[in-house]
């Protein structure tokens, strides 16, 4: 709820979230893709509903397919694709460019571990480079590695707050 608020998806019933930046929210990696259309064409799609126009999802092309190791599936319907494989294209195209504000909601489980490596690198390399990653996760070690800061919410209720390492371990 928090990050669909963050997202502009919801309006809060109380209070207010003010945002400064450009946000891609991950929230349901592959949300708006169609079984029907191939790769290629998700590509396209689900760059237009993060905001990018078709000549950057040109531009960035080679780099979402390299980075999803989809290549030889790229031009088949997206429906012939395990769930893996359509999260693995989801994730490349939507950390393709680099935000201001990126809201991931249990993105890190996509693929294998070498492609949950290489998510995870990506992720490093945007918070050295000044994005904002505000990241919902019940692995208390992929917190633990991404974040500085940590929120336990329960219910709708702050549990705790404070550093990442002492509420993952709080948690856990």
């Amino acid at each position: 709820t928090l990050l669909k608020t963050i997202a502009r998806v919801l309006t809060p019933k109380e209070g207010r979230v003010v945002v400064s930046g450009t946000v891609f929210p991950m929230l349901e990696l592959g949300a708006g893709f169609h079984p029907d259309l191939t790769g290629h064409e998700n590509m396209y799609l689900y760059g237009n509903i993060l905001g990018l126009s078709n000549l950057e999802v040109t531009r960035l092309y080679d780099s979402i397919v390299d980075f999803s190791e989809l290549a030889e599936f790229i031009h088949v319907p997206l429906r012939s694709y395990s769930s893996g494989m359509v999260a693995r294209l989801a994730f490349a195209t939507a950390t393709a460019v680099q935000p201001d504000i990126l809201l991931a909601d249990e993105i890190l489980s996509v693929g294998d571990k070498n492609f949950q490596d290489k998510c995870m690198k990506r992720m490093t390399n945007y918070l050295s480079n000044g994005t904002t990653i505000v990241f919902v996760s019940h692995s208390a070690e992929s917190v633990k590695k991404i974040c500085k800061q940590g929120l336990w919410l329960e219910h709708g209720e702050i549990k705790m707050a404070g550093s990442a390492e002492d509420v993952a371990e709080a948690y856990a």
